[in-house]
């Protein structure tokens, strides 16, 4: 059945007029008084017929009004993007690939919100195994938070804050004694994090071109670790400005900046374009996007 002849039907029904039924229907009276004769043939029942000046519905066109109405109304649900999404019947789990820096930061606040509106929503968090892969595409993980690079190409993504690291010691280092410069920063002892186990990244190029060099006695695969191990160790360590200070405190370190010319970490969230327009989907992008705004 095509759905403008249940349109046309509706608006019959309701109008018991043919000509109040094109004004509805923004058509001419004369294209409704040919779908009425292709609806009659349909149903095999005049649906309406006249008396007098007008026209009155015969009883089967009075049963199928109600049902007809509801019928459309269910198709415009289907059709209407989004229609129909409370978040409160939502049950779904949405994987979530991030470091463990960013996961400490976020993921109480995300499952917090997330509870409050979404009881049957589980979030599954997954390490950065799959950073730089077919993930997203594949249908792996929902969405990858972090620094983003080699995506595939159709990956859509949305930019969410620029962060600065800094360096992280124990509050008893003697870096502490004085002022923090390139030569004192470069001569401290410094823990590597890369789940990778390379050695160098952009400090270590910032260093080389003022003729200075760090020493990593050791490797670490993330931050969370790092920090730990800088707790008892006289090793620095790096974390993200203004991130857990609350933790940072608890564990007995002190943050400083990092005394090199570097440019600041774009975080940003990354998904597969066959999720773009799933309502629940963006309702979930948008408290990810707010858990890290305001963690």
């Amino acid at each position: 059945m095509d759905l403008n002849l249940l349109r046309t039907l509706d608006a019959l029904l309701q109008e018991n007029s043919v000509t109040r039924a094109a004004e509805r229907l923004g058509t001419s009276p004369a294209a409704v008084s040919r779908t009425l004769a292709r609806l009659r043939r349909a149903v095999g029942d005049p649906l309406l017929v006249r008396a007098g000046q007008g026209m009155v519905p015969t009883p089967r066109a009075v049963e199928l009004r109600a049902e007809v109405g509801a019928l459309l109304r269910g198709c415009d649900n289907v059709l209407r993007p989004g229609a129909g999404f409370e978040a409160v019947h939502l049950r779904r789990t949405f994987t979530v690939q991030a470091g463990d820096l960013l996961l400490a930061g976020l993921a109480g606040t995300l499952t917090e919100r997330i509870h409050e509106e979404a009881p049957h929503v589980d979030v599954v968090f997954l390490p950065e195994a799959l950073e730089g892969g077919p993930a997203l595409r594949q249908g792996e993980i929902d969405v990858e938070l972090g620094v983003l690079g080699h995506l595939d190409p159709e990956i859509r993504t949305r930019a969410l804050v620029e962060m600065s690291l800094v360096g992280v010691a124990r509050s008893g280092h003697p870096l502490f004694r004085g002022r923090i410069d390139a030569r004192r920063f470069a001569a401290a002892d410094h823990i590597g994090i890369s789940r990778l186990g390379k050695r160098l990244g952009p400090i270590d190029s910032a260093l080389a071109d003022l003729g200075l060099r760090r020493r990593l006695p050791v490797v670490v695969p993330g931050h969370t670790s790092a920090m730990m191990l800088a707790r008892d160790t006289d090793l620095v360590a790096l974390t993200l400005a203004d991130w857990l200070p609350d933790t940072i405190s608890a564990l007995g370190l002190r943050t400083f900046p990092i005394p090199l010319d570097l440019a600041p970490l774009e975080l940003g969230m990354a998904w597969h374009p066959r999720n773009a327009a799933d309502p629940g989907h963006r309702w979930f992008r948008d408290h990810v996007a707010a858990a890290v705004l305001a963690p």
